[in-house]
């Protein structure tokens, strides 16, 4: 009888967005042993390299999210090595994990995408970027850190004051672009295909991102109750974005959408290399909605990585 395919699922590491990928490291890992695979989880440290030296295994199932997992560092790594690994590549997530890359990729080749800058921090305290309302992102972090949305009538002063808690404390430069109002939507692609479309409402009636990143405050809509056209339209963006970032395994692409413009307000935010894999999140939700376990979802990521 031969052995078992050895996977070691990486998780954890240093990002704000550990527990996150604790949980997602944890679901699958509990899938993986389910379908049959040997299994041993890794919460990432410094000395990762020597850790899968030793363990040796088949496959690496990167349950990362963030810095180092998600901008190519882990990829590049593991490259070297000569361990196969599930999710994207290096490049591809140099690439995807930062904002501006990801534009300068995708909208020449006809990708809609909200027009944004770069800005230092520190002029944001005497005047705005863009007229009001818009957001300020940092432009290599994951999508759940440092989000924020300048309105009019918010709390953070205008100008900004130095005093308003939010990412200009905590980077030099930051993206900023228009605030797209409208609908929050996401596509999964897997296996090359576009799955379906999610629609991310607040369960307070107002959508802001807090709303959208913290646990029990966003109900998902799956699939999303829009007109067909424009989900298909989203899901050819989706997989057009996944394949131009050169994206493998699975991703999902975020949108907004101002559902007043119909196609024209369609806009790509961003497209993940590594989303979320609890058993909850919006990617294992999709492939559910297509027929997908879990536990086949994991196994596909695998078996896809394996070759």
């Amino acid at each position: 009888m031969s052995e078992p395919i050895h996977v070691a699922v990486l998780m954890g590491g240093w990002s704000k967005e550990r527990p996150v990928s604790l949980m997602s490291g944890n679901g699958v890992a509990d899938a993986l042993e389910k379908v049959g695979y040997k299994v041993s989880r890794v919460d990432m440290d410094r000395n990762i390299a020597a850790t899968l030296a030793s363990l040796k295994p088949d496959v690496v199932f990167n349950a990362l999210h963030g810095v180092p997992g998600e901008d190519g560092s882990v990829q590049g790594m593991l490259d070297l090595m000569g361990i196969k690994y599930t999710h994207s590549g290096m490049v591809t997530s140099v690439i995807a994990i930062d904002k501006e890359l990801t534009k300068q990729r995708l909208v020449p080749a006809g990708i809609p995408m909200p027009k944004g800058k770069m800005v230092s921090s520190e002029t944001l305290y005497s005047e705005d970027p863009l007229p009001r309302p818009y957001v300020l992102k940092p432009v290599n972090e994951g999508s759940s850190v440092g989000v924020a949305i300048i309105t009019a009538e918010g709390n953070y002063g205008n100008p900004i004051s130095r005093d308003a808690v939010g990412p200009w404390q905590e980077f030099d430069e930051l993206l900023a672009e228009p605030f797209i109002k409208g609908r929050e939507l996401t596509v999964a692609v897997l296996g090359g295909k576009a799955l379906c479309v999610t629609e991310l409402v607040p369960k307070s009636g107002f959508y802001d991102f807090d709303a959208k990143y913290t646990d029990g405050l966003t109900e998902h809509v799956c699939p999303a109750q829009i007109p067909q056209d424009i989900a298909d339209y989203m899901m050819e963006l989706a997989l057009r974005a996944h394949q131009m970032l050169g994206c493998k395994g699975a991703s999902r692409t975020d949108f907004r959408w101002d559902d007043e413009l119909g196609r024209d307000g369609v806009f790509v935010l961003e497209t993940n290399t590594q989303p979320g894999m609890t058993p909850l999140s919006l990617v294992p939700e999709q492939a559910r909605e297509m027929g997908v376990s879990y536990e086949q979802l994991v196994d596909l990521l695998v078996k896809e990585a394996l070759g």
